[in-house]
């Protein structure tokens, strides 16, 4: 059996995550992890690819875009407080923050995030941007 876990969001970023943006780990189970992404005014992502991991994303605050393509099928999304995205596994992704402020999402990972290897650099539809 789990033992019961609480914590509030960490004031620093973990890590950053494969596609650049800082990542704050939260909490995980068996099945799942869960984490808080945020990606600064002005940054476009890496385009990225999981390898087995499917994640729902949730945004809490900012605007953005999101572009996910998967066997032939493309699409980009509009991004603010309160969409809610999946991301399959094997998705090709990329997302920016066209805000003043940053764009921060909570993503479950399940399973959950097996490490460095997981995620690999794909080609994306825009030029990857550090922010102004």
């Amino acid at each position: 059996m789990a033992k019961f876990e609480t914590m509030t969001l960490p004031t620093e970023p973990d890590a950053k995550a494969p596609d650049g943006s800082q990542v704050r780990v939260l909490l995980r189970l068996d099945a799942g992890s869960m984490a808080h992404f945020q990606l600064e005014p002005g940054q476009t992502s890496k385009a990225v690819a999981h390898r087995s991991v499917e994640e729902l994303w949730y945004l809490l605050s900012g605007r953005g875009e999101m572009w996910r393509s998967q066997r032939g099928h493309s699409e980009v999304v509009s991004l603010s407080e309160g969409c809610c995205m999946s991301i399959p596994a094997g998705t090709s992704f990329q997302f920016r923050c066209l805000d003043d402020e940053p764009l921060c999402a909570l993503a479950v990972t399940m399973p959950p995030w097996p490490g460095e290897d997981e995620a690999s650099l794909v080609h994306g539809a825009w030029p990857t941007a550090a922010g102004p």
